[in-house]
């Protein structure tokens, strides 16, 4: 991994935090087709169809209209006998042909509130987006560094089997010399077993790994070609979180809470405005005629109209205030939810850092344990040939060390993991 000299790993791009290139590549393949990402990457689409929309808020609607219409009433109707004494004809004859606009004069800016309202979700989708892909770096790094352990485990697994049949078949030629019992052979038989065992259930486990990061990065389950090992993974000493102020400020989860008291802030403001009377202004004009060879007969068959309306509600009032009062209560709802988010996000900063902290300093004992575990094996082992310490003894040391060993490669795949997690906690990984 690089680490650049910076205030927070959260400044540091995600190529460079996870600098192994099977790693990458694998993140890159998640970030392509992981079906969550995919559809945080439609909502963008569809926000940024809706900003195009909005962005014809502030603009008048017109409209055309060409029509044509031709009625003949009864000859023993008042219009019937009155058409026919004014046209000399039976039915009547109408042709326009116009154009309106009209809009609505934003006084109170509700209109544009509404505007700002389409954008600011636009950011808060935007945000959404990058939180999916910080948690699938998150998920996906740390799903390899679980499949990478239980390499480890598995190998050591593989390795102690091999030193349990070594003592079995020494263990059985103490018994032929008369040295020990047949009590001896069955334990020294027994722990083999019992270290054969955990094989198949380590194999399990990475069949289950792997096909849980198959499916993470959207591809078919199956196994996973790696060629690297848990060793090529070094922790660092430090890992820098930044100032307390800034330091869940790139967190996407918490802009996104933060935009969305934006948008219930405008919200009140687009409720207390539909109280306060709207203005609406319209103008038309075109050709109109009630004789079709007469209808582009300029200028006599041009008209034109303007109109304005003030409209104040009256009977919806109390609708409308019950609606201004529900938006002061949904921007007290954002505020908490935001309030909350930032204490998440803190929480989960100081959980990775304390154990950072803590996992370093269960590393260091445990590698000192194996080493001391390893020694008294071989130790134990020399007295059992000389006669001078019994079976149970080698089979607890050896049993103690192959315990050690499973959790010291336990303790490695946590420090990963709380790296992953302080650097998802602080908002890296979109960049």
């Amino acid at each position: 991994m690089s680490y650049a000299d910076t205030s927070s790993i959260a400044d540091i791009k995600w190529k460079s935090f996870f600098a192994n290139p099977a790693l990458q590549e694998l993140i890159d393949t998640g970030l392509a087709y992981n079906h969550d990402m995919l559809v945080a990457l439609k909502r963008i689409d569809i926000a940024q169809k809706q900003v195009w929309q909005s962005k014809a808020l502030l603009l008048p609607q017109a409209g055309i209209q060409v029509a044509g219409q031709v009625s003949r009433p009864s000859d023993n109707s008042l219009s019937g006998i009155s058409i026919k004494n004014f046209l000399g004809k039976s039915y009547v004859e109408s042709y326009t042909a116009a154009v309106n606009v009209s809009w609505e004069a934003d006084i109170w800016g509700k209109i544009r509130a509404q505007k700002d309202i389409v954008l600011t979700d636009y950011l808060r989708t935007a945000e959404a987006a990058k939180a999916v892909q910080t948690q699938i770096i998150a998920d996906i790094a740390q799903g390899y560094f679980n499949l990478l352990t239980l390499d480890l485990q598995l190998d050591i697994a593989r390795q102690n089997v091999v030193l349990s049949d070594s003592f079995l078949v020494a263990t059985r030629y103490l018994k032929d010399a008369g040295l020990t019992n047949a009590l001896a052979v069955q334990g020294a038989q027994a722990q083999k077993q019992a270290i054969e065992l955990l094989v198949p259930q380590l194999e399990q486990s990475i069949a289950l790994q792997e096909n849980a990061l198959q499916v993470l990065t959207g591809q078919l389950p199956g196994r996973l070609d790696r060629q690297v090992t848990l060793a090529d993974f070094p922790v660092p000493e430090t890992l820098a979180a930044g100032l307390p102020v800034a330091m869940v400020s790139r967190r996407p989860d918490v802009r996104s809470s933060e935009l969305s008291l934006v948008i219930a802030n405008s919200q009140i403001g687009i409720a207390q405005a539909n109280m306060y009377p709207s203005l609406m202004i319209g103008v038309g004009g075109g050709l109109e005629s009630f004789i079709a060879s007469n209808w582009f007969s300029l200028p006599g068959s041009l008209f034109g109209l303007a109109a304005g309306s003030l409209t104040q509600p009256l009977f919806q009032r109390r609708q409308l205030k019950a609606e201004f009062e529900i938006s002061k209560l949904e921007r007290e709802q954002a505020v908490i939810e935001f309030r909350q988010s930032v204490l998440r996000a803190t929480g989960e900063v100081s959980d990775a850092l304390v154990q950072s902290d803590k996992l370093k300093q269960q590393r260091l004992i445990a590698i000192g344990l194996v080493d001391t575990l390893q020694h008294a094996v071989f130790n134990a082992q020399l007295l059992f040939k000389s006669d001078m310490a019994n079976y149970l003894e080698v089979l607890t040391a050896r049993r103690n060390a192959i315990e050690a060993e499973l959790n010291l490669a336990a303790i490695r795949r946590q420090e990963l993991i709380a790296m992953v997690d302080l650097y998802r906690a602080l908002g890296g990984g979109w960049q």
